[in-house]
This record gives C-alpha cells, sequence and structure tokens, in this order.
C-alpha cells in the first residue's frame, strides 16, 4: 500500500498537477480534499469534469464520478456484494476506496484519455423500441448509428496516419518550404505582371489565356467522362451477353430437362455447395486469417539480428529435438489400440484430402467452364461481326455432332487398319531385308566353299548356265518345247521352293518371339503414354493453380493501389486541413486588430469568455437562491397558514351569515346570544 502512495505522489507532483505533496501532506488530506483531488485527474482525463464539487450535491458528484469511471472500465476490487460499500467509500471519500482509483487512473492516463474521447461519441443513446416504430425518429436513429460507425473508421484511418511516421516536425518543415515556394511563385507573378504591363491588349491576352485554361480543364474532364461512359457501356454488353446467355441455357435446361433430373442436379448442387461454405471455405478462409496474423506479428516485430537469429535457429533444434524424442517414445510404447485409430486417422484424413481434390477440380472445372462460355460469347459476337452468321445452336448442332461422331468412329476404325497395314508392311519389308542379308551369307559361303574345293565360280557358272538354259527354254518355247522338259523345270522350281522354305523356316521360329515381345513392348509403350498422360494433367492443373493465385496476386496488387490512391487523397485533404491551421496562426500571430478577431480561435475565447461570464452569474444567482432558500421556505410556509386563516375566516363568516337568517346574534359582555 505504501508504494502505491508513492507512486500516486508521484504522479501528482508531475505536469500537469503539480501538487506538490509528500508521503505526510497526502495522508493526511480531508474527504473532500481528496475527492477533489480524483475530480481534478478525473478533469485531465475528461475536460467536462473540471469542477468544484464544493459548488456542486455530492450525490450528483458521485453520480458523476460513478458514470465516468463505468465508461473507463474501471473494476472495483472485490465481489459485486462490495459494490455498495465501494459506492458509500467513493461518497464519503474514503482512502482505502480512492486510493486504489487514483492508482489506476494515474497509470493510464493516456490510454484513459482516448478511452474517454471515444467514449463521447461512441456510446449510443437507447430509444425506447416504441418510440422506434415512428418512421422520423427510425430514420434519425439509422443515421446516427451510420455516423458513429463512419467515426470508428475515421478514427483507425486516422490511427494509422500517427502510426505511419508523420511528425509535426516534417510537417512543419514541409509548411515552411511550401510558403517559401509560395512567396517565390508570388514574386514570379509580380515580376510578370510588371513585364506584361508593357504590352498592348494584356488584360484581353490574360482573359484569352484563362479561357484556354478552363476550355483545357474542361476538354480533360470531358475526356475522362467520355473514357468512363465507354468503360460503363462496355460492363453494361457484358452484363447483357452474360443475362442474356444465362437466360438461353434457363431456357434450355427446361426445354430439355426432366424434373426428376433437375431435383437431382439441384441435390448435388446444394451438396456441393453446402460443403465449400461448411467445411472447404472455412478452413480455407481459417488458414488464410492465420497467416495473415502470423505476417502481422513478422511485421510488428522489429528486425533482427545474426545474434537473435542464431538463437531462434539454437530453439528450432531444440524443439526438434523433443518432437524426436516423443515420436520415439511413442513408437516405443507401441500402444495396439493406438495402431488401430492411426490407420482410421490415416485413412479419414486420405479420404478427406481425396474430397478436398475433387471439390478443388470441381471447382476449376466450373471456372473453365464459365471461362469457356465466355469466350464462346466472345467468339459469337466476333463472328457476328465479321461476317454476321450465327452458329449453329438446338437441335441443327446435335445433329451435326450425330454425324462427327459416326465420322469420327469411320474415321478412327480406317486409321487402326492404316496402322495395322502399316505394321505389316513394316513386318514384311523386315523379313525382305533380312532374307537378303541371309541370301547374301549363304552367297559368300557358297563362294568361299567352291574356293576351297577348287570349283570357285560353279555358282556364277551355274547361274550362268541357268540363264543361258532360261534363253534356251525361251528358245524351246518358242521353238514348241516338249511337255516333259517343262514338267523337269517344274521338279526343279519345286526343289528350289522346298530349299528356300526349309532355309527360311528357322528364321519365322525366330521371328515369332519377336513378334510377341513387339507385342508386349507396345503394350507397355501404351500403359507409359497414359503414365504421361495423367502426369500432364497434372502439372496442367499446377499450372491452372499458379495462375490463380497470379490472378489473386494481381487483385491484391490492385487494392494496394486503390489503398496508395485513398491514402495520398487522406494526405491531400490533411495538407488542406494544415493549410487552414497555419492561416489560422498567420491570423492569431498577425498585429492587425481585424485580422486577429477573423481568427477562430479569438472568436472562441471570446464566445469561452462570454460563457464563463454566464457560469459566474449563474453561480451567484444560485448561490444567493441557495442563501434565501430557508427565509424563503418559512415566508412561504407563513403565508400558507395565513391562507389556511383567511379561508377559516371566511367558512366562518358564512356559516354566520347562513345563522343569520335564522335568527339574530347579540353579542353582550363576551357571550354569544342567539334570538329566534
Amino acid at each position: 500500500m505504501s508504494e502505491q502512495i508513492k507512486l500516486i505522489v508521484e504522479q501528482l507532483n508531475k505536469d500537469p498537477f503539480k501538487k506538490n505533496f509528500n508521503l505526510i501532506t497526502f495522508d493526511s488530506l480531508e474527504p473532500m480534499q481528496l475527492l477533489q483531488i480524483l475530480n481534478d485527474v478525473l478533469a485531465e482525463i475528461d475536460p467536462k469534469q473540471a469542477i468544484d464539487i464544493r459548488e456542486e450535491m455530492p450525490e450528483q458528484t458521485a453520480k458523476r464520478m460513478f458514470t465516468l469511471l463505468g465508461l473507463l472500465k474501471y473494476r472495483p476490487p472485490g465481489n459485486s456484494a462490495e459494490a455498495s460499500s465501494f459506492r458509500q467509500g467513493l461518497v464519503t471519500g474514503s482512502k482505502p476506496v480512492v486510493h486504489p482509483v487514483l492508482y489506476w487512473l494515474l497509470m493510464r492516463i493516456p490510454e484513459l484519455k482516448k478511452r474517454a474521447y471515444l467514449a463521447r461519441f461512441l456510446m449510443k443513446l437507447e430509444v425506447p423500441a416504441e418510440f422506434l416504430q415512428d418512421e422520423i425518429i427510425a430514420d434519425t436513429y439509422h443515421q446516427y448509428e451510420e455516423l458513429v460507425d463512419g467515426f470508428k473508421g475515421y478514427h483507425k484511418e486516422c490511427e494509422q496516419l500517427k502510426s505511419s511516421g508523420f511528425s509535426a516536425a516534417e510537417i512543419r518543415r514541409d509548411i515552411g518550404a511550401m510558403e517559401e515556394e509560395k512567396d517565390q511563385l508570388v514574386k514570379r507573378v509580380e515580376r510578370l505582371k510588371k513585364r506584361v504591363e508593357s504590352v498592348s491588349n494584356h488584360q484581353h491576352m490574360l482573359e484569352l489565356a484563362r479561357q484556354l485554361r478552363v476550355e483545357k480543364e474542361r476538354e480533360e474532364s470531358l475526356v475522362h467522362q467520355k473514357q468512363e461512359q465507354k468503360n460503363q457501356l462496355f460492363q453494361a454488353e457484358q452484363r447483357l451477353q452474360r443475362s442474356q446467355l444465362q437466360l438461353k441455357d434457363l431456357r434450355q435446361a427446361a426445354a430439355d430437362a426432366k424434373p426428376e433430373s433437375l431435383m437431382k442436379r439441384l441435390e448435388e448442387e446444394t451438396k456441393f455447395n453446402s460443403y465449400m461454405v461448411t467445411d472447404k471455405l472455412p478452413k480455407e478462409l481459417d488458414s488464410k486469417k492465420r497467416t495473415v496474423q502470423y505476417l502481422q506479428k513478422v511485421v510488428a516485430e522489429p528486425a533482427m539480428g545474426q545474434a537473435e537469429l542464431g538463437e531462434l535457429e539454437d530453439k528450432i533444434r531444440e524443439i526438434n529435438t523433443q518432437i524426436n524424442q516423443l515420436i520415439e517414445k511413442r513408437m516405443m510404447r507401441n500402444d495396439p489400440m493406438d495402431d488401430k485409430l492411426s490407420l482410421f486417422r490415416q485413412q479419414a484424413s486420405i479420404i478427406a484430402r481425396r474430397k478436398e481434390a475433387k471439390a478443388e477440380e470441381l471447382q476449376e472445372a466450373r471456372e473453365e467452364l464459365t471461362g469457356g462460355e465466355r469466350d464462346l460469347t466472345q467468339k459469337n459476337s466476333q463472328a457476328r461481326d465479321l461476317d454476321g452468321t450465327e452458329i449453329i445452336r438446338g437441335d441443327e448442332f446435335k445433329r451435326f455432332v450425330g454425324k462427327l461422331r459416326s465420322k469420327g468412329t469411320v474415321f478412327k476404325r480406317k486409321r487402326q487398319e492404316m496402322a495395322e497395314l502399316r505394321a505389316e508392311y513394316g513386318i514384311l519389308q523386315r523379313t525382305e531385308e533380312i532374307l537378303k542379308q541371309r541370301h547374301e551369307a549363304v552367297q559368300q559361303q557358297l563362294q568361299s566353299i567352291e574356293a576351297k574345293k577348287g570349283i570357285s565360280g560353279y555358282s556364277d557358272t551355274q547361274e550362268e548356265l541357268e540363264r543361258v538354259s532360261a534363253i534356251k527354254s525361251e528358245l524351246d518355247e518358242m521353238k514348241g518345247r516338249t511337255l516333259d522338259d517343262m514338267s523337269e523345270m517344274v521338279k526343279k522350281l519345286n526343289s528350289v521352293i522346298v530349299e528356300k522354305k526349309s532355309a527360311l523356316a528357322p528364321v519365322i521360329k525366330e521371328l515369332r518371339p519377336l513378334r510377341q515381345q513387339c507385342q508386349e513392348l507396345t503394350q507397355e509403350y501404351e500403359e507409359k503414354k497414359a503414365q504421361y498422360d495423367s502426369c500432364a494433367a497434372g502439372l496442367e492443373s499446377n499450372r491452372s493453380k499458379l495462375e490463380q493465385e497470379v490472378r489473386a496476386l494481381r487483385e491484391e496488387m490492385a487494392q494496394e493501389e486503390s489503398r496508395y490512391h485513398y491514402i495520398n487523397c487522406m494526405k491531400q485533404i490533411i495538407e488542406m486541413q494544415m493549410e487552414r491551421a497555419a492561416d489560422e496562426m498567420k491570423a492569431y500571430v498577425s498585429p492587425d486588430p481585424q485580422e486577429r478577431r477573423k481568427a477562430i480561435r479569438e472568436q472562441y475565447m471570446k464566445n469561452i469568455a462570454e460563457q464563463e461570464c454566464l457560469g459566474k452569474k449563474l453561480r451567484e444567482a444560485q448561490k444567493a437562491v441557495r442563501e434565501s432558500h430557508g427565509p424563503n421556505m418559512k415566508q412561504v410556509k407563513m403565508w400558507r397558514d395565513l391562507e389556511q386563516l383567511m379561508e377559516c375566516k371566511r367558512q366562518c363568516f358564512m356559516r354566520a351569515q347562513s345563522q343569520a337568517s335564522i335568527g339574530q346574534v347579540i353579542q353582550e359582555g363576551g357571550e354569544d346570544r342567539l334570538v329566534l
């Protein structure tokens, strides 16, 4: 408690209080003086509280302090049952109650000033529900709520500008530099005016120059309006095309589809949308929020040096070692129930990932569909602009698609047949090459054998003989060779064919496994091709994702550009306000009394002085009323008694008049007698 009082005394001795207390004098303060100090601290936080509590009723003082402490969100120590004792102690100026309040206020004066300032504008008025039934009151209250929301936004922007690094000294330097530039420009204008005054018709030329500048500005504004109208027209045409396309799709869907198929499709879309809203989008939103919070945290932290980075790396290594130790302990425990649960968790995670992947694929397919429809509308419009022809639709398109499919099947069948023929042709060509090679090898082997036997050239001679015999056979045919010679030739040919077949038999046997191997390789090629196609599709999807990220980053860049323009506009507004403040300062420090009277500060000071005089007169009147309150109340009571007495006399007189009609009252010797 002594430390608390010490801190309170230190804060009260500083600006703006300057009380010059010590521990003894502060502890010996009377309850009324302690409450006055508390009121001074509250007045520093909220200037409206600057009141002498001796001129105010104790109930009003307590109510005012309770209200402000509630706005400042002060929580008294203890539970709710001790709230009444806290109120009573604050009214009476009890030290155990006032000291904690003073300590709490003095330790948070800048924060509480801001909170009190905001409470003046953000504490909403409570209007009864029956009053809100009136349209005028409801509209006014709605405007009031909009103004409160607007104040929140402006205050946030103001705080951001304050924290953005703009200092008052820099702004003053900028203002000084701008004033110097202004003076230089004024001097240049005066010099130019002196030069122009010597030229004839300079006023007319200046007027023409001013009109030219005005017309140029008007031309720029008209060009800007024209560009805006073009953009609006283009957007309207795009909306019209999208609406027409949607209308046509809806008409086709209504014409072709059945109620069952429509309901099924709507159920599928509802399931997908519900999954996106309840599962996928919240997760993505949470991840984005966590990323933004992490980035904000990183941005808020100061720049790190090499030593701090080394400490962070050491912490990361320690945490990784701890994680590895925990994993090893878990593996050593090897609970079979956990293994089963881990298996189910893995399956659930795999299914969830597949579900998310399919949802992303569906979303990408929908985006691709919308992009294709947009491209289709553009192509249709381009086709209409080029040759004025419409693209076939409806039944004609269906018939065209049917014909195209039939032709496609025929084309595929013919292409397959051509591929088979090409394969057979390649096989036969290869077989022919192999046979030629074998024939050449046999010929070389035969020539070597002939050389060994000493009958080299026998085969050539035999070929020559065969050629001669062939020529002879031709001559014999021309001469009418007999049937025996022809049969002998047939036998020779048959023997040659048998020999060739016997020579080709092992080659054919070797060719069969090669054909089988070729088929296996073809099958493997098809499998590899399918894998390649799937890999290419995956890369294509990754590319589309990257394109989406690029689009998102471009949108973010556009948002940041708009934010930059907005901040630039706010900067210009603040510069204008600073110019107004500079003009006000010039008027205030000007030696001319007329200029000083125009200053807003002088007007406000005058109004403040008038209000202070009025308040002083009212306080004097209040004091006079308070001093004369007792005698006046006594006089009022005496007048009321006099009024009752007169009323009683009047009633007695009326009663006496009524009795006079019955008899006569005679008063003698202090006695009243009634004579009938």
